[in-house]
């Protein structure tokens, strides 16, 4: 390298978040504000997480990025969105601090490489973990302080959920500038240790809709989405709240089945109609309904993002069986042994009552695998050097 010194290197992981009020549609595009607020659960970094790799030096001639391991158009606009914030916000803090800290580090390029332990770009919200954790980086690689709602809002809307663990709101804000469209914990990751979380992979192919044009769409055509922001979800926000304060399942399941349905019915209200879900999201949904059934009472609740893998909230008790219920449904197919990936659960026979109930002929292969998890924290960044994704020379280390 040029000048010999060393480039400043920080690398950061961040989580997926999973919305249980959800949010679809912007009223402001460049900004990304949302027409509604909404509020997610955090999952662990244990099972689901994006890694980022931040380094700047005098150096680099040029800002780069590269996305589980492949160079991508650094020009992207939202990129770009974050990457100016990210410096506003560094130049902003060096002018108002003790005058002789020098500003070198703005001036310089950034390199970024980012990988992710799950499928990208499949409905399980790999943009919101990847911009919040670009997010994290860059604030730490450039000496950035304070609330990163805005910065990774930038990226991604659902991004600055991923900023904090637990149990996050998104405020929709009512500022023309989108300063008050911020993401706040409503309760840590300790707070409802027998909440369990299973990620039904069905299929990790790219959606076909992209959900930016999708909310484009909606807003323009829906009158159910308008409906929806305006008159349903101030009131299950507040209601949420509730549900997760008060630890009630029920509640807290009931109202995310309902508000999945909802957004999805907004879909299917946009002109063109726009359809995540597929048949085995639908048999899911069956399966869910017909289990809370023959329990009495909802041990089981699915919420859907946009696209067709299912999350699914139980508490820890009911894992198993629940698991069991699933395989019964949707046999494995050859990996029966990599199909539970995540938290360890033991298996247990399904009853022939429960085998009953569950109607309908099983689907083999319909679930690809099942990802057991729990809540977590937000962004954490990782102190040793080997966990860095960018060599000395700032390009990415070869997988070994």
């Amino acid at each position: 390298m040029a000048s010999g010194k060393p480039p400043v290197v920080v690398t950061c992981t961040a989580p997926v978040n999973i919305a249980v009020i959800k949010y679809w549609g912007k009223r402001d595009e460049e900004l990304i504000l949302p027409i509604n607020s909404s509020l997610s659960v955090t999952l662990s970094q244990d099972q689901l997480k994006t890694t980022t790799t931040a380094a700047i030096s005098t150096d680099f001639t040029e800002d780069r990025i590269w996305l589980n391991g492949r160079e991508e158009d650094v020009g992207q606009p939202r990129l770009q969105a974050c990457l100016r914030e990210i410096r506003r916000l560094a130049r902003k803090r060096r002018g108002a601090g003790d005058g002789d800290s020098p500003p070198l580090s703005l001036s310089y390029k950034v390199h970024v490489a980012s990988v992710n332990n799950f499928p990208t770009a499949a409905g399980l919200a790999s943009s919101a973990a990847g911009y919040a954790c670009l997010a994290y980086a860059l604030a730490r690689v450039y000496g950035v302080e304070g609330d990163l709602s805005e910065v990774a809002r930038r990226g991604s809307g659902s991004a600055c959920r991923s900023l904090y663990g637990g149990f996050v709101e998104w405020q929709m804000g009512e500022q023309a500038d989108g300063k008050d469209s911020i993401a706040r914990q409503l309760a840590p990751e300790g707070h409802w240790p027998q909440l369990r979380v299973l990620v039904l992979v069905v299929s990790a192919e790219k959606k076909l809709t992209g959900s930016t044009v999708g909310m484009q769409t909606s807003v323009e055509t829906s009158a159910l989405l308008k409906f929806r922001a305006e008159s349903v979800v101030p009131a299950r926000m507040r209601e949420m709240a509730r549900c997760i304060q008060d630890r009630d399942f029920q509640r807290f399941a009931q109202l995310t089945m309902k508000d999945s349905n909802q957004f999805h019915a907004t879909c299917l209200d946009t002109f063109p109609p726009i359809s995540y879900l597929s048949d085995t999201s639908r048999r899911i949904i069956q399966l869910v309904h017909a289990f809370n059934a023959y329990c009495g009472q909802t041990k089981v609740a699915y919420t859907f993002d946009a696209g067709p893998n299912a999350v699914v909230f139980t508490l820890d008790d009911t894992v198993a069986e629940f698991v069991a219920a699933v395989k019964h449904s949707f046999p494995p197919a050859a990996n029966g042994d990599r199909f539970l990936k995540g938290l360890p659960v033991t298996p247990v026979p399904l009853s022939e009552e429960l085998k009953a109930a569950l109607a309908g002929d099983p689907t083999p292969g319909g679930v690809q695998y099942i990802i057991v998890t729990q809540v977590g924290p937000g962004p954490q960044v990782l102190d040793d050097p080997h966990a860095h994704l960018l060599g000395s020379d700032g390009l990415p280390k070869q997988a070994s």
